[in-house]
């Protein structure tokens, strides 16, 4: 920490709350001073008399009020003081009062009225300065050269209050920013989990009820297969759990090194295709396939999941809505991008356009940068087309 920012700390920390405080304490200060040279005259000064000691409170006084009125106790003092000069009340040694009526000036008031006040103290110093007695050249200088100093200091306080009202307001833009960012991304990750979720328990609960339907016939025709339906149930629960756990985990903090706890498992990506197509099929009869064209591309970790949740809706929603006998999984890698289409042979969504399901697929490609596209499919039956750039594209598609 600087002195500077040191001394401005300790200034503000001490500062009243009542700025009448500071200001009439500057004020007696300024009297004080003031009336040192008819305390305390020089040989050959004029005595100090009733009027003069007036005059001088005028000079000092009024300064209580300097940033209530400014204006008008710079005018007062700029009346007083040569009027001590007029009547030999003695003049003033320093003129402390128009000192400090510049100084506050130079810091509050308004560009013409702070020069008019200059030109005019400066005028003023020369024409009081005739009616003082014993005057040497050099005081003209030192008169002169206090009144710049103190305009010279107002004018850098204000420069000093300008910047820091700046600083400040720059501060509060950035917390305000800082708070909207936080906000944003608190929602775009509660929609993130909320898809994940959506996606995990409909696929899974779709296989299970699947299973769940054809197992009391199972069980009277083929107790065998009947047992291994049953563990496919448990174990598409199993798995549900797990990926559950994977996303909550994220809501949670970082164990500390040494903790206890499960770790997180990574999320699924497009290498897990093949073993959710065939999981489908296994399970459901449905007759799903894969077929993957072109040479793979690094894709970012969020365009990864974004892919595998994609085909995982798409097969969730044909087991759901299309009474479907099969579906063709279709993975093409271009040198940009990586396009995913499902298509099945049935009568496509109940749910229609609008559906969760549908929604999701269209959030998830547009938050990585790509586009997706449902409807029809040429043949019959439903197409779902998600098309996601590759990591070297992804950047720029976000712009």
């Amino acid at each position: 920490m600087t002195l500077r920012s040191t001394f401005a700390e300790a200034t503000t920390r001490w500062r009243p709350t009542n700025p009448y405080v500071l200001d009439a304490a500057l004020a007696a200060l300024t009297l004080f001073a003031v009336s040192l040279q008819w305390i305390f005259p020089d040989e050959g000064d004029d005595p100090l008399t009733w009027q003069g000691w007036l005059l001088g409170a005028a000079t000092a006084v009024p300064l209580i009020w300097r940033r209530r009125a400014p204006c008008a106790v710079a005018c007062a003092v700029s009346v007083a003081t040569p009027a001590q000069a007029l009547y030999h009340a003695p003049p003033p040694d320093v003129m402390y009062g128009g000192m400090v009526v510049l100084y506050t000036m130079a810091a509050q008031a308004r560009p013409w009225q702070r020069r008019l006040m200059l030109t005019g103290w400066m005028i003023g110093v020369v024409v009081t300065m005739q009616h003082q007695t014993h005057k040497e050249p050099f005081e003209y200088a030192f008169h002169l050269m206090g009144l710049v100093a103190a305009y010279a200091l107002g004018m850098l306080a204000r420069v000093q209050r300008a910047y820091t009202a700046e600083l400040e307001d720059r501060a509060r833009r950035l917390e305000r920013e800082r708070a909207a960012d936080t906000a944003r991304a608190r929602a775009e990750e509660r929609a993130r989990i909320a898809r994940d979720m959506h996606d995990i328990l409909a696929h899974a609960v779709s296989l299970m009820v699947v299973q769940a339907e054809a197992g009391p016939v199972v069980v009277r025709k083929d107790p065998d297969r009947a047992e291994a339906t049953f563990d496919t149930i448990a174990s598409t629960g199993r798995d549900a759990m797990a990926q559950l756990r994977r996303i909550l985990g994220v809501l949670k903090e970082e164990l500390p090194e040494g903790g206890t706890g499960s770790p997180r498992l990574p999320q699924p990506g497009v290498t897990a295709l093949p073993e959710l197509v065939r999981q489908v099929g296994r399970s459901t009869g449905l007759r799903a396939e894969l077929r993957t064209s072109g040479e793979p591309r690094p894709l970012s970790s969020d365009t990864e999941v974004a892919a595998y949740r994609v085909v995982q809706e798409a097969l969730t929603n044909t087991l759901k809505h299309a009474r479907a006998s099969r579906a063709l999984v279709e993975l093409d890698w271009a040198d940009d991008h990586v396009s995913l289409t499902v298509t099945d042979d049935g009568r496509g969504p109940s749910a229609g356009p609008g559906g969760h399901g549908l929604i999701g697929i269209r959030e998830r490609a547009a938050a990585c940068g790509g586009r997706a596209e449902t409807g029809e499919a040429p043949g019959g039956g439903f197409r779902v087309t998600v098309r996601l750039p590759v990591a070297a594209q992804r950047e720029r598609a976000l712009g």
